[in-house]
């Protein structure tokens, strides 16, 4: 996005999607942010211009694609936790299916033809291999995980359709803070490792960690991730928006950082960044996760000429403990 562009970010409240607006705000660029305030927080955009609505609220959406021509959508706005979904899948279904068939409606009676879509590596499941690329078959293993595989779908016809050009970036594991330390994780519940470990080492919460399965097939018996900092994510969807410029069709990236950690070597390392022990339970596995997720990234490297330049383990912790001593909200 070589000009200054309007960016209409849905989610922009959140964790994830409060960095791309502070990210195209420093850049010059105009962001319009619509959210429901249902997990995201009003002090994390800014400057930004803001609507509170939801995306199943068609009147609300049509509202704010009138206030002002649109360049591009980036959609943030979804429901993520794994345990809820098991709980709920149909409510999983509406907000994050449905909503994103509104979203696409609403931009096509504005004539928006551009999205960067926030998926998920949940629509993958246990997907075989060390690492895992956007050729690996979508065989989700939880409620949350379908309802991204079921957007994409959503979105894939839309394209096909004719008229759209999506870009689907599928985050690994979101973690780090703002190097201002203005804004950072907070979700209520939270149930991210990272923060939560982070909240027991800053006496925000009194612990201790639970460890959710020591009897995985991994060396240390415990899930594996691949975290990548909110700041390469932010990247990557600026990357994204430019790259989309003049193109059609349905695109799948892969964000991570490309290595895994395992629960354990998370708190090995929490516990050096913070400079105190973190205590730690054992508890039963919790329904849906898998065993290990890795990304390939070469695609978006090759692509997008993205590079995960923050995501080693320390920077990550490093800048969310720094948020976490002083939280803003």
């Amino acid at each position: 996005m070589g000009r200054t562009s309007h960016i209409l970010v849905c989610g922009g409240a959140g964790y994830i999607g409060s960095h791309l607006v502070r990210h195209l705000l420093e850049r010059g660029h105009r962001v319009t942010v619509f959210d429901n305030l249902s997990t995201g927080h009003r002090a994390a955009v800014g400057n930004a211009d803001f609507a509170e609505g939801d995306l199943l609220d068609s009147a609300a959406l049509g509202r704010v694609f009138a206030r002002a021509p649109v360049d591009a959508v980036v959609h943030f706005a979804a429901l993520s936790i794994v345990a809820d979904s098991v709980r709920d899948p149909e409510r999983y279904r509406r907000n994050n299916v449905d909503g994103t068939v509104n979203l696409v409606r609403a931009m096509r009676q504005a004539g928006v033809r551009r999205l960067v879509f926030s998926s998920s590596a949940a629509v993958y499941g246990n997907a075989p291999g060390e690492w895992i690329d956007e050729e690996a078959p979508k065989q989700p293993i939880n409620p949350y995980g379908a309802s991204k595989a079921m957007a994409e779908d959503a979105l894939a016809d839309a394209c096909r359709d004719g008229g759209l050009a999506v870009a689907s970036l599928r985050y690994f594991n979101a973690a780090g803070a703002h190097p201002s330390g203005m804004i950072g994780e907070s979700h209520q519940p939270e149930t991210h490792l990272i923060p939560n470990v982070l909240r027991i080492a800053a006496g925000a919460d009194a612990g201790p960690v639970q460890i959710f399965g020591r009897d995985y097939p991994t060396a240390d018996g415990t899930c594996i991730r691949d975290y990548v900092h909110v700041d390469d994510l932010a990247d990557a969807h600026r990357r994204a928006l430019a790259w989309l410029e003049g193109r059609d069709g349905f695109h799948p990236f892969n964000l991570g950082s490309g290595r895994g950690f395992s629960v354990l070597e998370v708190l090995e390392a929490a516990c050096r960044v913070a400079g105190r022990p973190i205590r730690s339970i054992d508890a039963p596995r919790r329904s849906g996760d898998p065993h290990r997720l890795v990304a390939s990234i070469t695609r978006a490297e090759q692509m997008l000429g993205w590079l995960p330049l923050c995501s080693d383990l320390d920077t990550m912790l490093e800048t969310a403990w720094r948020w976490h001593r002083a939280p803003r909200f």
